[in-house]
């Protein structure tokens, strides 16, 4: 089968982008031929691929959106692919694939964060608008024959805030790494990790990996440590953020270390016991399923695709208002409580084998196949 795949970049720093690679590798390993057109390619594309560019502006970002979107069709048209499955917001195209459920619904959670101003900006931003008005094509009819989302929810979220016939929507969740996020690099790299940033042995380690720190609830976390229930345990920060400086200073002498973005985060979940990831908003959370695989019990907000599989004790980690920091405090020290650890470490690490990538190809190939039968 001839494949098209779409994102408006190829890269390994965002989920949905480490998602596409991966796509493209596995699809490529059971004999499909497989394209990717992207509007930037940062990396190289998978070896036995082939990659196309779609042209496009490259500022200000919704004149990006836009030409992205329109120009994407007429780059893969000549190509005669059987199936093009997108991972982004163009108008149209045979599965989507949505990494995050509706914009619609994103906006509204934030709103809900947010102030006054924060607020009207997200009602009157020309970006935000034109993302509305593509998603609304793309979630019409005739935008696409099938929608793949990663999460039980957002499956509920496209049906309720487009009317989607629930037929057309297949919730398909994410693979992870079971070798590179495993339990045994503790003893090694876990360990190194503690020596270089002077962990003392045997001191409890929160973990937190994310991109934009805001969105994904570390300001609901943070002040925390300003309280004495945590002192002596450490909270360290993964990720990046455009005002990662400003953390550093205020949060200067708190035992939280911000280590930045990292290529080899795998080795800093072997040096966690708890991961934290209170999100205002988050679709599957690729962080916490990693979490799992790596042994670490954690700390987050329901409806996650990487939760949907949760059982057990596991479910004491789930919040019920990831706004309510004593909420978010009684189950960290329950979840470091040494002398249930190891079990609830083994717990997640069962859950996580549940989360393979051989059995999303096989559920992917399900639809793509699906989509070609139809056609005819």
């Amino acid at each position: 089968m001839k494949v098209a795949l779409v994102h408006k970049q190829l890269d390994l720093k965002g989920g949905t982008e480490r998602v596409l690679y991966r796509t493209a590798e596995g699809l490529r390993d059971r004999g499909h031929e497989v394209h990717l057109f992207c509007g930037r390619f940062p990396i190289a594309p998978p070896s036995g691929t082939q990659g196309h560019r779609v042209p496009c502006l490259t500022w200000p970002r919704t004149a990006r959106l836009l030409s992205f979107a329109w120009l994407s069709r007429r780059v893969i048209a000549p190509y005669r692919c059987d199936v093009t499955m997108s991972f982004d917001r163009i108008p149209k195209q045979d599965i989507f694939r949505s990494g995050g459920g509706p914009h619609r619904v994103f906006l509204e959670k934030m709103s809900r964060e947010s102030g006054v101003w924060r607020r009207l900006w997200y009602r009157l931003s020309p970006y935000h608008r034109c993302l509305l008005a593509i998603e609304k094509r793309q979630l019409g009819a005739g935008g696409c024959k099938k929608i793949i989302a990663v999460y039980n929810e957002g499956k509920r979220e496209m049906i309720e805030s487009y009317h989607v016939p629930e037929e057309n929507v297949v919730v398909i969740h994410n693979g992870v790494d079971h070798e590179r996020f495993h339990p045994g690099r503790r003893a090694l790299e876990g360990k190194q990790i503690r020596e270089k940033l002077r962990i003392e042995p045997g001191q409890r380690v929160v973990l937190f990996v994310g991109t934009g720190f805001r969105r994904k609830g570390l300001d609901r976390l943070l002040p925390l440590w300003d309280t004495p229930a945590m002192n002596g345990i450490c909270l360290l920060v993964v990720g990046n953020d455009s005002r990662l400086p400003q953390y550093r200073r205020r949060w200067a002498g708190k035992q939280i270390f911000f280590v930045g973005p990292q290529s080899r985060v795998e080795d800093y979940y072997a040096a966690g016991d708890v991961f934290v990831l209170p999100s205002i908003q988050e679709a599957f959370g690729n962080v916490v399923l990693e979490a799992l695989a790596a042994g670490l019990p954690v700390v987050t907000v329901p409806g996650l695709g990487s939760t949907d599989r949760l059982d057990g004790e596991l479910t004491e980690g789930l919040l019920v208002n990831g706004d309510d920091p004593e909420e978010i405090k009684a189950k960290l020290l329950r979840l470091l409580d040494a002398k249930r650890w190891p079990e609830l470490s083994r717990e997640a690490r069962r859950v996580a084998e549940k989360y393979s990538w051989e059995r999303y190809f096989t559920e992917l190939e399900e639809q793509l196949n699906g989509v070609l039968a139809c056609r005819g």
